[in-house]
This record gives C-alpha cells, structure tokens and sequence, in this order.
C-alpha cells in the first residue's frame, strides 16, 4: 500500500475540514456575544477549530507526492499536538463547570486528536498503516466538532 492510494481522501478531507472551518468561524462570528459570556465556550470554540485545522493541514501534507512517511508522520505529530492542548484545555474548563458532563463534552476533541498522534506516532515509525488511525481522527474529528458547533451556534440561545 502506498501513501498515494490515499490521494482522493485527503482531497475531500482537505476541502471538506477547511469548508467546515471557515463556516463554523463565520457562523460563530454571529454568536460571538454570547459564546464570550460562558467561560469554557471560547476555548470550546478554539479546540472545535483546531481539530478542523488539523484534518486540513494533515490532509494538504498528505497530498505532497512522494513525502516520506517520517516527515508526514512528524508534521502530524506536531500538529496533533498542538490540537490536544486545545482540546485539554477546553476539557479543563468544562469540568471546572460540570465533572461529569465536562469530561464527555471534552472528550468529543479529546479522542481525535489521539487517534492523530497515534497515526503520525505510527506514519513517523515507517508505517503507511498509521493513515488508518488518521482517518479515525477526521472522522472522529468531524462528529465532534459537528457536535460542538451545534452547542455554540443554537444550544447557547436556548
């Protein structure tokens, strides 16, 4: 298997995260009154775009013919990285709120940014296999951050 099977997924990630993103960013933008009221929603916000980010950086990079699996799997590495402080963070402020409820509201972003360290972990090691746990992530990364935009665009005007 090679990394250029994988072409036609990182295109529609690549347009479909970076679409998503600028969206959500817009459609926060209306919301922004609000959002800032609430302690743990502009870090919601911050983490929901930041797993966004990294779907389209990772996809883009995935795109570069013929880069080698260690760099992909290090720009992952980094990326993901810098995802899971904004996702911990964002966990940290919505248990502050509510323990229970906040662990599960932040593991929505939590998850996928794992599951992209895992897959760069495994890309950096020479391993074409660690694009299945990138997929998990987008895929993961996409319900959650679905779910969250829905938290920051209706839920708060209830």
């Amino acid at each position: 298997m090679e990394i250029a099977e994988w072409s036609d997924l990182f295109v529609a990630v690549a347009g479909a995260s970076a679409a998503l993103a600028g969206l959500i960013i817009v459609a926060m933008s209306v919301n922004i009154d609000v959002i800032v009221r609430f302690p743990s929603l502009p870090s919601r916000a911050g983490a929901t775009i930041s797993v966004l980010v990294l779907a389209t950086v990772v996809s883009v990079l995935g795109l570069i013919p013929a880069i080698p699996l260690a760099w992909l799997g290090a720009a992952t590495i980094l990326f993901a990285l810098v995802c899971l402080g904004f996702a911990l963070e964002s966990t940290l402020r919505l248990v502050r709120d509510d323990a229970r409820a906040g662990i599960l509201k932040g593991a929505v972003l939590v998850v996928p940014a794992l599951a992209f360290l895992a897959g760069g972990a495994v890309l950096a090691a020479g391993s074409v296999a660690g694009l299945y746990f990138v997929v998990a992530g987008m895929v993961l990364g996409f319900v959650g951050t679905v779910l969250n935009a829905w938290v920051l665009l209706v839920e708060i005007r209830r």
